[in-house]
């Protein structure tokens, strides 16, 4: 049985392709780096991160993109023997305009150096290709309108302003005319669009209702690629809004695919969300996860096999395949790279902010507040209840200089567990806490500072769902520190709400130092420990 998700938390915006008898799924990583996860499978069920690709500047520089810009929604394909690699590094959220520029890149193998990328256009984003049998290669992309109400061809939200379709080659780039082949439905926000051809139609699936509680699978058909395009007898293939007591919500945006024997499958992304510590709300730590569906066809058009719009929790896979149980994750940082589960922010010159020495060292660098230079190294929250421990040796010499352990999605929204130097009791322990502080980014000093001896400091944050709890140790018991914290805000909706970011939850160590003499601290390991919730 598949089991939703299939990529546990944030993985949104699943591009998925076949190749012979393998999979792969590539997801957006928007300001985390390196760009875009790629994720292979031969049976839908198990999926390992086999790439990163966008792990040099010539492919990525995202220092100064603001929270939850970055990669946008790319999009994966297998043609003329190579990968294709299509996607959007959005420099700017808030306001009428959206600064997107699109760029593709190719390599032979999944996991090889991708080539330096071609630029495309900056007419919106989440750009996508589609190689069609006679050798031609169209790329689509939304329009984004900035002229404000009653300007753009949808009429619910006239910002995205159709689905743009233009034929592209390597050498030449865009050619021929650019031509808008989709408006959307009335659900709005027509964005992530896929092409695909079965028989003699045209297949087109886009995202709408936005990334919250009103996703939504769209398709429409066309027997010309440049349409024009007859919308699905129920608009949406796959739908939760209309069910809020449906443990996957947010489902929209994904791709279909075909096994070799012709089973059909569709990706999405869904959220998982939780009720707050006071039970109230509706919260995703996990953020924006990818599912996957089966379909079928009947009368030429794609239907979810149960019927109706709500994906299932299990479903058969192609095969007899099964998925193992979460496991525990530990590193020491002995290898000469990190392990693959962990990112860092914006920046492709790591060595700024850390290398691997006896330890993960951290260099102090800007505040968690900077969207330019941060030394934060940290892994996705994939469960609703795990611990998480690391040690850290770190000698400050100031209250500016900090290092620790953090659970971290933006800069409004992460808690702290940190060593510093306080003015007063010395060497210290101390919580801070930017609880969905927008706009402000105000930080919260939780409690005293605890003093410390000047040895390494083992950290320890256990999280239950929308509860957490900081502990520490030298040597001995643990001993808990500061209050339980909502961990519910280090989520999609906490703070500005659902559509305000649209990333996941992490777990890591971070370093900063304001005064700007680059402390470094230490790490000598870290673990994770999915747990059984209470």
């Amino acid at each position: 049985m598949i089991r939703n998700p299939i990529l546990p938390g944030f993985n949104p915006d699943p591009s998925i392709c076949r190749v012979g008898d393998d999979y792969y799924i590539a997801t957006s990583t928007f300001e985390w780096y390196p760009g875009v996860q790629i994720h292979h499978s031969r049976d839908l069920v198990n999926w390992t991160l086999v790439a990163r690709p966008l792990n040099r500047a010539g492919l990525l520089d995202m220092r100064g993109n603001p929270d939850s810009c970055g990669i946008w929604a790319p999009c994966l394909s297998h043609a003329d023997g190579r990968f294709w690699l299509v996607y959007t590094d959005v420099k700017r959220y808030d306001g009428s305009f959206k600064d997107a520029p699109n760029y593709i890149t190719t390599c032979e193998t999944i996991d090889g150096d991708w080539t330096d990328p071609w630029f495309v256009c900056n007419h919106g984003f989440d750009p996508s290709l589609f190689h069609d049998a006679d050798g031609t290669t169209y790329f689509m992309v939304l329009q984004w309108n900035h002229r404000g109400r009653g300007t753009g061809g949808n009429p619910k939200h006239a910002s995205f302003d159709g689905i743009l379709l233009q034929e592209w080659t390597p050498e030449g780039g865009l050619t021929g005319p650019m031509q808008k082949i989709y408006d959307g439905t009335d659900r709005g926000l027509t964005e992530g669009p896929h092409i695909f051809k079965r028989g003699d139609w045209y297949y087109l699936t886009v995202a709408e209702g936005g990334t919250g509680y009103d996703h939504a699978v769209t398709m429409a058909r066309s027997r010309d690629i440049w349409g024009p395009y007859e919308t699905h007898p129920q608009k949406h293939l796959i739908s939760t809004r209309d069910a809020p007591d449906h443990p996957i919500q947010r489902t929209g945006h994904g791709q279909y695919v075909e096994t070799p024997d012709g089973q059909g499958y569709h990706t999405f992304l869904m959220g998982r969300p939780i009720a707050g510590p006071d039970g109230a709300g509706r919260f995703c730590p996990l953020g924006r996860e990818t599912g996957i569906e089966r379909v079928v066809w009947r009368d030429d058009w794609l239907w979810l096999e149960d019927g109706g719009m709500l994906p299932r929790t299990e479903l058969p896979g192609p095969t007899d395949a099964s998925a193992p149980p979460p496991a525990p994750s530990k590193t020491n940082f002995a290898g000469p790279a990190l392990p693959p589960e962990f990112q860092w922010l914006r920046t492709p010159d790591t060595d700024r902010i850390f290398r691997l020495d006896h330890g993960l060292v951290l260099i102090g660098r800007e505040s968690p507040g900077s969207w330019f230079e941060q030394a934060l190294v940290a892994r996705r929250q994939e469960d609703f209840a795990y611990t998480a421990e690391t040690e850290v040796d770190f000698d400050p010499l100031t209250y500016q200089q900090n290092a620790g352990l953090t659970t971290y999605y933006n800069r409004y929204k992460f808690h702290a567990l940190l060593v510093t130097q306080d003015p007063d009791a010395g060497r210290a322990l101390v919580v801070m806490s930017c609880p969905g502080n927008f706009p402000d980014g105000g930080i919260e000093m939780v409690g005293d500072p605890v003093p410390v001896k000047d040895r390494p400091v083992e950290m320890r944050v256990t999280v239950d769902h929308a509860e957490q709890q900081f502990a520490w140790r030298q040597g001995g018991d643990w001993h808990k520190i500061g209050p339980v914290l909502d961990a519910a805000v280090i989520s999609d909706e906490g703070g500005r709400g659902e559509h305000g970011s649209f990333t996941g939850a992490f777990v890591g160590m971070m370093a900063f130092d304001i005064s700007g003499l680059g402390r470094e601290a230490r790490f000598a390991h870290f673990s994770y420990i999915p747990k059984a919730p209470s």
